[in-house]
């Protein structure tokens, strides 16, 4: 019997996409330096089918991130500036009036691509934030009682300024649920923002990726392969009964108000094979679990408003709470 807690020799096929998806990494490297976490959790994010909200101050890459990856994978990406005079369906789509059919027809809007990044999300009113809710959870789009279905892969990449408040719109709880990842891009060190400037001045455009030398790696069709491989990933029951032990225990917290929900539980599970199968195991531990802990659930939890006066941060409770729940063996 396989040792589910070391990696496995699979096969050729999986072994394949691994490494092509390993190269993805190089590709997308070729842009964006020292945000090898972040692209690392856009790729979990895709195998897993969920979506990610980027969180990070101007500057550090994030839209170029989008951008690079969806040319290493092939698949077709469009940007959305959510302002505050976006309405819904400059996002999903409107039905117009078309003069020469004398009829009415649905124009999609930019949503019906592979990847959709949603830049600055929290600049725009809830009534158009929660446009977007059915084509993330459903993966469609209803309009005059017709569904039509967005493309495969489909993935909301959104963006927020961390340190901006005025003038923005605080995600709803609903919303923010359906993020798979929140993933934090920081400054970089000192090392890192010298080679960003040693790129710039040899000649780096971050508008030209092609000058750049990123290239596709995989298509859509190797994507879906790949994701089918996750799905199949193995999971004991002790593990399953590890994440929601996790869970319950983020609800019992003196300093959280709301902790993670049910679909909580599904969305680290998800990321968590997601996470696995890239690193070559065949059935996730409880390690692969531990490692999606942060960014699956630093969204999903609503502090108590003395522990925010308090400056507790969600990421320090969530560390506290792997570290007090026992892990099976």
């Amino acid at each position: 019997m396989t040792d589910p807690s070391s990696p496995v020799s699979d096969q050729p096929v999986a072994q394949d996409l691994r490494h092509a998806l390993a190269r993805v990494r190089t590709e997308v490297g070729k842009a964006v330096v020292g945000q090898d976490g972040a692209v690392t959790g856009m790729l979990i994010a895709l195998l897993a089918r969920g979506h990610v909200l980027l969180e990070g101050v101007p500057g550090v890459a994030k839209t170029l991130l989008v951008r690079s990856l969806s040319t290493a994978l092939s698949l077709d990406t469009r940007r959305v500036q959510f302002t505050p005079d976006l309405m819904p369906g400059d996002v999903t789509g409107s039905i117009v009036y078309d003069q020469k059919a004398g009829d009415f027809e649905f124009r999609e809007g930019p949503v019906f691509t592979n990847i959709l990044l949603a830049d600055e999300i929290n600049r725009t009113p809830p009534k158009t934030q929660s446009a977007l809710l059915e084509a993330m959870e459903e993966r469609q789009v209803s309009a005059d009682g017709v569904s039509r279905p967005v493309p495969e892969p489909f993935l909301v990449a959104a963006t927020q300024n961390p340190i901006e408040y005025e003038g923005t719109y605080t995600l709803p709880e609903a919303q923010l649920d359906r993020f798979l990842l929140k993933l934090v891009l920081e400054v970089p060190d000192r090392d890192v923002e010298v080679e960003v400037l040693r790129r710039h001045s040899a000649g780096f455009d971050p508008r030209d990726l092609a000058a750049a030398g990123v290239t596709p790696v995989l298509g859509a069709a190797e994507l879906a392969a790949a994701q089918h491989a996750v799905a199949s990933v193995g999971v004991s029951a002790d593990v399953l009964a590890y994440v929601v032990d996790l869970a319950r225990a983020t609800r019992r917290s003196p300093s959280v108000k709301l902790g993670v929900s049910p679909r909580g539980t599904t969305a680290l599970l998800a990321s968590a094979k997601a996470w696995a199968w890239l690193s070559g195991y065949d059935s996730i531990t409880p390690d692969h679990v531990q490692a999606m802990v942060v960014p699956v659930w630093r969204h999903r939890i609503q502090l108590r408003p003395e522990a925010e006066l308090e400056g507790v941060a969600v990421d320090a409770i969530l560390a506290s709470i792997v570290q007090q729940v026992q892990v099976p063996i």
